[in-house]
């Protein structure tokens, strides 16, 4: 399975409601997201697949994904799932995923949670963190047989890096 893992858009400080969970993109924070889908469009590395988080950055981050990379016409899906809400359960919407012969998918979260996840499956997170609109490629296969423990092993793939687009193959 090729798994996304991609920290939601700049998103506005404060939301009219006051809210944390309601704060939402800004025009910059869409742009950039836009910019980012793009990019995976371009290198083939579009899900079909997309988890995100309720909160609102996380879920229009997800939207303007799905829209750039044409996922309803590719047959992809949106969810929303709250295990990638801040403190939710990352790890296990992955084995979920890849149990379910998910292909590729996409998680759209908060940080610090994704920053966790990515050094729980490769050992390490970006050196600066997940930048928003970041996105890590991994690779998710079976374990190897006689491997205790987890269900799967993970390969770094890329970062993304959102600012400038440019790609660090690993």
């Amino acid at each position: 399975m090729k798994l996304y893992v991609m920290r939601h858009g700049p998103a506005e400080d404060t939301s009219a409601s006051g809210s944390d969970g309601d704060r939402a993109l800004t025009t910059a924070g869409r742009e950039r997201v836009r910019n980012v889908a793009a990019a995976l469009v371009a290198k083939d590395e579009s899900p079909l697949t997309i988890l995100s988080s309720p909160l609102a950055r996380a879920l229009q981050t997800a939207e303007i994904v799905a829209a750039v990379t044409k996922l309803d016409d590719r047959g992809g899906t949106l969810e929303v799932r709250r295990e990638i809400a801040p403190g939710g359960r990352n790890y296990a919407l992955v084995e979920q995923a890849f149990a379910a012969k998910r292909r590729r998918v996409m998680l759209v979260g908060h940080e610090p949670d994704l920053s966790l996840l990515v050094e729980e499956l490769v050992g390490r997170a970006p050196a600066q963190g997940m930048q928003k609109a970041m996105v890590v490629g991994i690779s998710v296969s079976e374990a190897p047989a006689g491997v205790q423990g987890r269900p799967i092993a993970t390969k770094p793939r890329f970062v993304l890096e959102p600012k400038t687009l440019t790609w660090q193959q690993d």
